[in-house]
């Protein structure tokens, strides 16, 4: 690279990556083959519109790999083409969310998300986001007592409010979601149900988390967690839904589409396809309950008690320690996380109560419960606030499993 400057910087970000233990949920490793289409020459054509009808010359093409990538995302998630279509041109997660409600809800109508502190996204219309000021959240939560959503509160809150439109999927929600019982709060106040399942994604398609595709009309996803794709999004709708949401995407909030993330949406869709993914996915889940359940047994609170997915949020202010403190004193050692506010949380998002811990990158890495159990034991000596000799060895402890399990 002539410009040494930023060869420079991804040097150092690529040891950085290499260096430390990665625990970031919504985090990933891509493969070099999935990097190469990302940095291909598909990244210098303009493609306005739809296959077959760009706005454009030269795209036939950029139309084989749009075609081949829809077609390569029905058949991951077994879907039937006369049934479910598929946008695979949003930029990201957000754009993606906003298109469905574009698409779906008139402005200024309610809408039903989880409410982002007891672990929603921003975009299922949080007051902060766009989402939220075009459209009237109706949040739902989770049980204080157990940390689970109560799907009864969920359908009085629904017949009471009566929204247009319940959004199923979190960001920070560790148990699978009932998307029958999602499905039944929907239809019972005439509501469209749209699916995030950006987190788990990569879970649902390896079989080790359940498809909400019987269930939903719309279904948003990410390809970057756990499904292990570039950093884009996808949206697969009801076939008589398809024209709205492809319409929201463009011309309503998008112009020409990045080919070259679509194409290496494409080359994850086909590594996810593969028998190895699926054990991939598999482990993912015994890893961060592996994880989870070590990190208890060390007397720490995780919400609702455990997992059933590739994210678990720890209650380290029950111990004495902020989320941010509790961070920054786990990067310090090389130990990536992010802090996340925890239902009811009494503490402010800028210093939370708690951490969110994910295992999607370091299975990639090709870490099992051996080593989930010997970071458990790390994370928890740092929470005690270990003296510097501790922390120094535990330095050279994370040093050890990266140079052990490298990228």
């Amino acid at each position: 690279m002539r410009d040494k400057e930023i060869q420079r910087l991804i040097g150092k970000e690529a040891k950085r990556q290499n260096d430390t233990l990665n625990l970031i949920a919504s985090e990933n490793y891509v493969s070099k083959d999935v990097r190469e289409a990302l940095g291909s020459v598909f990244v210098n054509k303009y493609a306005e519109g739809y296959p077959h009808a760009r706005y454009y010359g030269g795209n036939m093409y950029i139309d084989e790999v749009e075609e081949l990538t829809k077609k390569r995302a029905l058949k991951l998630f077994s879907l039937s083409p006369k049934k479910w279509n598929v946008n695979v041109q949003p930029y990201s997660g957000s754009p993606a969310n906003l298109a469905v409600l574009h698409a779906l809800v008139p402005v200024g109508e309610k809408i039903m998300g989880m409410s982002l502190a007891m672990g929603g996204h921003l975009t299922h219309g949080h007051k902060v986001s766009v989402t939220g000021k075009l459209w009237r959240q109706v949040p739902y939560g989770v049980d204080s007592k157990t940390g689970e959503i109560d799907y009864g509160e969920v359908m009085r809150i629904a017949k009471k409010e009566q929204p247009k439109l319940v959004i199923a999927g979190a960001t920070a929600y560790s148990r699978i979601v009932d998307f029958k019982k999602m499905r039944a709060i929907a239809a019972a106040v005439g509501a469209y149900l749209l699916v995030d399942m950006s987190h788990f994604a990569g879970l649902v398609a390896g079989k080790a988390y359940p498809s909400p595709f019987p269930y939903a009309d719309a279904v948003t996803t990410t390809t970057h967690k756990t499904l292990r794709g570039p950093r884009a999004a996808m949206i697969f709708s009801r076939i008589e839904l398809s024209k709205l949401i492809d319409k929201a995407v463009f011309p309503g909030l998008q112009g020409g589409p990045h080919e070259n993330q679509i194409a290496a949406i494409a080359v994850a869709l086909e590594e996810a396809m593969k028998p190895a993914f699926k054990k991939y996915a598999a482990q993912v889940v015994k890893n961060t309950r592996t994880l989870a359940e070590e990190i208890k047994r060390l007397g720490w609170r995780v919400i609702s008690g455990g997992t059933d997915t590739h994210l678990f949020l720890l209650n380290t202010a029950s111990g004495g320690i902020g989320g941010k403190e509790a961070s920054d004193a786990l990067e310090n050692v090389g130990i990536i996380v992010n802090k996340n506010t925890i239902p009811f949380d009494e503490r402010t998002p800028v210093d939370p109560s708690g951490i969110r811990i994910g295992t999607a990158a370091l299975t990639t890495r090709g870490m099992k419960e051996r080593e989930m159990k010997e970071i458990a034991f790390l994370i928890h000596s740092v929470l005690e606030k270990a003296s510097e000799k501790e922390k120094k060895a535990i330095r050279e402890r994370v040093a050890r499993l990266c140079r052990k399990f490298p990228l």
